[in-house]
């Protein structure tokens, strides 16, 4: 039997003909496992609190492959069909050029000014984090997907270079902040393929003239690969871990609903669950969000709130109050996939070490595949959820 697996609402995840699906498939080649069920919180949260989580256990680095029924591994020839596999950073099933392309981790603008923002809807992975005057800012993952405009693109914060670094990535971005510049970015020179434009790396990027300095900076996924290709950087995925994946649940035994309000400063973040695409509906400010690139509605097939202590820097730039994000040990996290919130742990045991989370039994969560935001929000911060 083949099993219905998740290929997106982007119409690049598998870039085959639809003579060569049929062909897949009464081959009887397509095989998709499914893993075990999520393990889920004993309780269903209030929507004004958040249980409390225990302890996670130490995160294993080591690859992960998602087994098949038989127990082969993914990319075996038993497993997937000739020239598919699942993508390394969100699990999506496509050609096996897509799946392990290097990563593009694309540091964005979020003040008022900047939005609507390009390239959300092409991402693998999303982060969106506290920044500087009270303001957010987002940074992009992009694997399997190509994106047609990408930005405003923004500097560069320790935090966001450090989620970077966990994929190896060709990081984007438009300068940074000085402990950015002088310290974690050449302190992590072998963990990432530096793309910063003020500093000899302007091949990617160009300014549109229909917004101001400095947010007008923009670039895509094409010219960003060509000039990684420019620059010897690789042009696949590293083998680094990988965290765990599943398919669809049916949807018979998906909520009819599901809402999340994470109240940012910039403007408040909101999900809605659809149960007909096993998917949320991403807002800001109450408005759905649309991506300028393809016209549609950001989705996200997983969202992850991550609490992590957040305090200031008024040393290292005189003058300017640099927020410092935790993002290295382990806090309290919520997993919200299918229209059910996991309370649990978020753990990431070092600098480089892949961000990894954890049920309040202490077992690695499955996500759903497809497209993740990782929302981090200050601990305290009134989280809502029903």
């Amino acid at each position: 039997m083949i099993k219905q697996h998740w290929a997106g609402y982007r119409s690049v995840v598998i870039a085959i003909s639809a003579i060569a699906v049929v062909a897949i498939v009464a081959a009887g080649l397509l095989i998709v496992a499914r893993p075990g069920a999520t393990a889920q919180a004993s309780a269903t949260p209030s929507a004004s609190a958040l249980a409390v989580v225990s302890p996670s256990p130490s995160a294993s680095e080591g690859p992960t492959l998602l087994p098949t029924p038989s127990g082969t591994p993914e990319n075996s020839p038993t497993a997937l069909a000739s020239g598919m596999a699942y993508s390394d950073l969100d699990g999506v099933l496509t050609t096996a050029d897509l799946a392990h392309r290097l990563p593009l981790a694309i540091m964005i603008d979020d003040s008022a000014a900047a939005r609507p923002q390009s390239g959300f809807s092409s991402a693998s992975i999303v982060y969106q984090a506290p920044a500087d005057g009270g303001e957010d800012r987002y940074m992009m993952v992009f694997q399997e997907g190509t994106a047609t405009d990408i930005g405003p693109v923004r500097s560069a914060r320790p935090y966001f270079v450090l989620w970077a670094v966990e994929y190896k990535a060709l990081f984007g971005h438009y300068g940074g902040d000085p402990t950015s510049l002088q310290q974690v970015i050449p302190a992590n020179a072998k963990n990432i393929y530096n793309m910063d434009d003020l500093r000899g790396g302007s091949c990617p990027y160009h300014r549109i003239t229909t917004r101001v300095m400095p947010h007008n900076a923009y670039t895509n996924s094409t010219v960003l690969i060509s000039c990684a290709a420019k620059l010897h950087d690789p042009a696949t995925y590293q083998n680094l871990p990988v965290r765990t994946f599943r398919d669809d649940s049916p949807l018979s035994q998906r909520p009819a609903t599901q809402s999340i309000s994470i109240p940012y400063h910039t403007g408040t973040i909101g999900y809605k669950f659809d149960p007909a695409t096993d998917s949320y509906l991403r807002m800001v400010g109450g408005k759905p969000q649309i991506d300028p690139a393809n016209k549609q509605q950001v989705r996200a097939r997983n969202v992850i709130v991550i609490f992590q202590a957040l305090s200031y820097d008024t040393v290292s730039d005189p003058g300017h109050k640099r927020p410092v994000v935790a993002n290295v040990g382990s806090g309290k996290a919520v997993v919200f996939e299918e229209g059910n919130a996991i309370v649990g742990t978020w753990k990431k045991t070092s600098n480089t070490a892949l961000t990894r989370f954890y049920d309040s039994s202490g077992e690695e969560i499955q996500l759903v595949r497809g497209e993740i935001f990782i929302q981090s929000v200050p601990i305290g911060m009134a989280v809502t959820y029903k």
